[in-house]
């Protein structure tokens, strides 16, 4: 896989639950992280006393970290207020060249900053709520 520019990166919401998907934010900076817990059975009879895992077993999640500048007014407007009320809705993480993660998740951060002669930016953070699927490109 070649070099991607970061800002091909998407984040996007639907905002409706029509299954209709929203830009909301010009991200400067994004991320996402996939994890799975393990759940050890190693026992007395494991050879070589290694660890084993149970394969499959475990909790999976995902987080979803950015920082920029909101889009507009109404996109400012509907992030806050799923951050104030714990809204959990469906969303998109577009990645170029690789495919889209799509499914439920909750900010669970969101911060404010600026400097006196610059604009606003905010960083946020969303936690899985549920399966997530993968669309390849």
């Amino acid at each position: 896989m070649a070099a991607q520019k970061g800002k091909d990166l998407l984040l996007k919401v639907d905002t409706t639950g029509a299954g209709v998907y929203v830009t909301v934010a010009g991200l400067r900076a994004r991320g996402l992280s996939i994890s799975a817990e393990t759940v050890e059975i190693t026992n007395t009879e494991s050879v070589g006393q290694w660890r084993e895992l149970l394969t499959g077993a475990g909790v999976k999640a995902a987080r979803v970290t950015g920082s920029g500048v909101f889009k507009d007014g109404a996109s400012d407007e509907t992030i806050r207020d799923y951050a104030f009320n714990g809204t959990i809705r469906r969303w998109q993480v577009v990645v170029p060249d690789f495919g889209t993660i799509e499914g439920a998740f909750q900010i669970t951060a969101l911060d404010f900053s600026g400097r006196h002669d610059a604009e606003m930016t905010f960083e946020i953070s969303l936690e899985s709520a549920g399966e997530l699927t993968f669309t390849a490109i």
